[in-house]
Parts: structure tokens; sequence; C-alpha cells
């Protein structure tokens, strides 16, 4: 299949559009998303972090193990995913301090980025971001970095005060302003940062499902049942184009905004 997983226990072998057996159209729930671990609790979103880190480790070691001048197909591509990150995002967003930060967004980057990607691949087909708890897990990493970042460049005090008292703002303002902003920065931030990306996950994976369980459905001898299969086969392979634009564009939203964190951590944001 090109889209989701498919529940296929829920497609009983005559429930197609006219059938004799009284079932309605299966609609796919949330339950998709409820894996039966393979022991213990290792489940198959756990068993493809843990394939895409070996994939990404053993990809930019063979990129980068015997680097020369003039780079060979594999190294050009390692390259060209680095510059991508340093020179579009890191040095972009953070500056010139941003080097030193190449190597962590590099890795959130292609990290984020694989672990929606396998939303697609035949035989995964699960998009492992689509599990609110990794989203979780990433943002707080993000939000540990920067707050340790800024009570350290800024100090612990200076931090907060530059984060809640922006300046040339009028003094009654800041009543109604220093809660805002501290509460902005130190708990929406992380909240809509793992949201976003669970979302994003979550609703495309569910939408492939619908289309690839209507696919089967509709598939009938009538005229009705040929079209729409066929559409919903078309819609299908449409959306799983669309959804893997979207997967790569999570993952760089990811990163930017970590970015975005990391500058504003190094540096008053006001």
């Amino acid at each position: 299949m090109l889209g989701a997983v498919v529940p296929m226990a829920e497609i009983e072998p005559g429930c197609h559009l006219g059938n004799d057996f009284g079932c309605g159209f299966p609609a796919p729930d949330a339950s998709i998303f409820e894996i039966e671990p393979y022991f213990g609790s290792f489940t198959k979103p756990v068993f493809l972090l843990l394939l895409g880190s070996l994939i990404i480790i053993i990809f930019f070691l063979a990129a980068f193990r015997n680097s020369k001048l003039i780079p060979g197909k594999l190294q050009s591509v390692g390259e060209m995913g680095y510059l991508f990150i340093r020179d579009g995002i890191s040095r972009e967003v953070i500056g010139k301090d941003g080097d030193r930060f190449v190597p962590l967004l590099f890795t959130l980057f292609f990290f984020v980025w694989i672990g929606n990607l396998w939303g697609i691949i035949p035989g995964a087909q699960f998009p492992v971001n689509s599990r609110f708890a990794f989203p979780v897990g990433l943002a707080i990493t993000v939000w540990l970095i920067y707050m340790y970042l800024g009570m350290r460049h800024q100090g612990p005090i200076k931090f907060f005060t530059n984060m809640m008292f922006p300046p040339g703002m009028p003094k009654a303002i800041y009543v109604i302003l220093a809660p805002i902003e501290l509460i902005s920065n130190v708990i929406v931030r992380p909240v809509t940062l793992s949201i976003r990306l669970f979302a994003n996950m979550f609703a495309g994976h569910l939408l492939l499902t619908v289309f690839t369980v209507a696919t089967f459905y509709l598939a009938s001898l009538s005229l009705v049942g040929i079209l729409g299969s066929a559409t919903s086969f078309l819609m299908t392979i449409i959306f799983t184009a669309f959804e893997a634009l979207i997967q790569a564009l999570q993952a760089y939203i990811f990163t930017l905004l970590t970015a975005v964190y990391i500058a504003g951590s190094l540096h008053a944001e006001h």
C-alpha cells in the first residue's frame, strides 16, 4: 500500500459497497495508533525509531568516513544535508555563534524527518511522531537546552527579566505583559513545539488510512464502486506525495524553531 497502515481486521471479505452483509464503511479512528507490542514494551514505533537512528548513523558515517577534496556521490549527498542545516538554518537564524550548534540541529532535523518518513514507507507505514510521547521528548530536550543556554549566557535572573520586561514599553503594561511573556516562553513554547509535530503526523496518517480503506470498501462491480475505488486510490497517491512534503516541512520547522530558541537564549530577544 502507498498510504497508512490499513486496519484489515476491520474489513471483512464481503464488506464492500452494496454488500449483503449489512456492514457500512469501516471508518478508521484513533485505534489505528494502538499497536500491540512485539514483546514487553517494545512496539513498532520504538523499532522504527531505533532503525531510523541506525540508518542515519550508518549513512553519514559512510558518507564522511573517507572524505575527499573532490567528493563522491555519497559524500556529496552528506555534504548537501550538512550545508543545508548550517547555512540555511544555523547561520541564518543564530548567526556567527551558530556553527557550534550545527551538530545538534543536524541531528534533530534528520531524526525528526526519518521518524516522519516511516509513515509512507511500504512495510512500515507508521509515522513515529504520531505517537505523542516522541514529540514531547524532543520538545522537552529542546526546552532544557534553551533554558540552560539562556541562564548560562544571560545569567539566571537577567534571562527571565529580559524575557518578561522588553524595553521600550510603558511601565503599566508590564503588569499584563510580564506574566504573558513568562508563560509564553517557558510553558507554551515546548507545548506548541510538540503538538505541532504530533498533530500533523497524526492527521496525515489518519487521512491516508481513510482513503486507503475507502479504496478497498468501494471496490465492487458497479459504476459507482469502480469510479469511487479508483478515485480513492488516486487520492491516496496524491495525499502520499503531499504527506511526504509535510513530513520534510515539519522536520524543517521543528529544527528552525529550535534554532530560534537557541538564538533567543544566547542574546536577549527584544
